[in-house]
């Protein structure tokens, strides 16, 4: 039978061997633990040290946002297609929150599959 997706997707937490792979392809987010609502900031995803070759690479970075107290999460920000050889794994949006949340970094490498990563923002007034 087959499993939810969500059980496919590794975190840095997976055991078993795809626990060796994390520090290689579980996505790092870059951004404030506190921001001001409404207000822009900049958010830097990375992958890797990972190779970047047609046979073994990260091929998208996508972000999504979890907002307290909305009925229906998470919320898509973006996804990036990354072309081997030519594109690396590290990408850095601007964006802005009306509240605090949870954001979460996925990224796929045509190996090793889905990893995610996420960090709690706060937002103030």
């Amino acid at each position: 039978m087959a499993k939810p997706f969500g059980e496919l997707i590794y975190t840095p937490e997976t055991e078993g061997p795809a626990a060796s792979k994390a520090e290689t392809h579980a996505p790092k987010i870059e951004a404030p633990d506190t921001v001001k609502k409404g207000e822009p900031f900049k958010v830097t995803i990375k992958v890797g040290p990972h190779p970047n070759q047609v046979q073994h690479s990260i091929r998208r970075v996508e972000i999504w946002f979890s907002e307290e107290g909305r009925a229906f999460n998470p919320i898509h920000i973006a996804t990036i297609d990354l072309e081997p050889v030519y594109a690396e794994p590290e990408i850095t949006i601007t964006i802005r929150l009306e509240k605090s949340g949870t954001l979460y970094a996925l990224s796929y490498c045509n190996l090793h599959g889905v990893w995610e990563i996420r960090k709690d923002i706060k937002v103030e007034e």
